[in-house]
């Protein structure tokens, strides 16, 4: 019988967690349109963002590419397909790899940062500060930062897409043996616009639901210290678990 009611408060949880998740949404899209909007506040997270994350996203992209080409040579060698790879890999990269990675990068360095920073924020009471001085602590702190991480993710793809290609094409050419002009051919020629404009839009939405979800775990987060780090864990740990989950259906919506 306890088990049974256990299971039946773990039910009513998730249910009340995802009702809360759906009005904090709502609340997004009603105060964006809101009069004083913080232009500042969105330029100031914006160029911080990108510019801490940058060296991480180049990393991933960098070693994701060099990676991809030397595991499909592995397995295309074996049946004499080693022209493929260069199809692969772009293809890997811009559809799935791109965005996939970049944003479970971006949900470990900046959603736990912003989870961080707002449940810290709420623990010091500086949250009940803005509403005493009459802010909308809404608009000056989340709806920045949803701004601002939605509108990057796309950049951030692009530059991840970019550099893992060239990691491949390094790897291929300087260590595989490839022509590097049939090499950049066979990558030019075979993509597409519909295949890269597939990983940006996921890449934005991935970066809409890390923003949301560290907002969302910052602002209701227990006090003390405890509550900071259990917020900042959450944020990453659910960001990246709805980051796969919505990779799939948008991936099958683009198949």
């Amino acid at each position: 019988m306890q088990f049974i009611e256990s299971i039946g408060a773990t039910a009513l949880n998730f249910i009340r967690a995802i009702g809360k998740i759906v009005i904090f949404i709502y609340l997004f899209f009603r105060f964006i349109f809101k009069p004083r909007f913080y232009l500042r506040n969105n330029l100031k997270y914006f160029i911080e963002i990108f510019i801490s994350s940058i060296p991480i996203i180049a990393l991933t992209g960098i070693f994701s590419g060099m990676v991809l080409a030397l595991q499909s040579y592995t397995g295309f060698s074996r049946f004499s397909a080693e022209s493929a790879i260069p199809n692969i890999v772009v293809l890997t990269l811009t559809r799935e790899l791109g965005p996939v990675l970049t944003g479970l990068m971006i949900s470990a360095r900046v959603g736990s940062a912003i989870a961080a920073e707002i449940a810290t924020m709420r623990v010091t009471e500086q949250i009940d500060a803005l509403k005493t001085l009459n802010t909308n602590y809404f608009n000056y702190l989340v709806t920045p930062r949803v701004l601002s991480l939605t509108l990057a993710m796309p950049i951030f793809v692009t530059i991840v897409d970019f550099i893992g290609v060239t990691g491949g094409y390094l790897v291929s050419v300087y260590r595989l043996g490839f022509n590097e002009n049939m090499y950049l051919i066979n990558t030019i020629d075979f993509i597409s616009f519909s295949d890269y404009l597939s990983g940006v839009i996921k890449a934005t939405v991935f970066g809409f639901i890390i923003s949301i979800i560290s907002c969302y775990n910052g602002l209701y987060s227990k006090k003390g210290a405890f509550g900071v780090g259990s917020a900042t864990t959450n944020a990453v740990v659910i960001s990246s678990i709805l980051i796969l989950i919505f990779n799939y259906f948008l991936t099958e919506i683009f198949f």
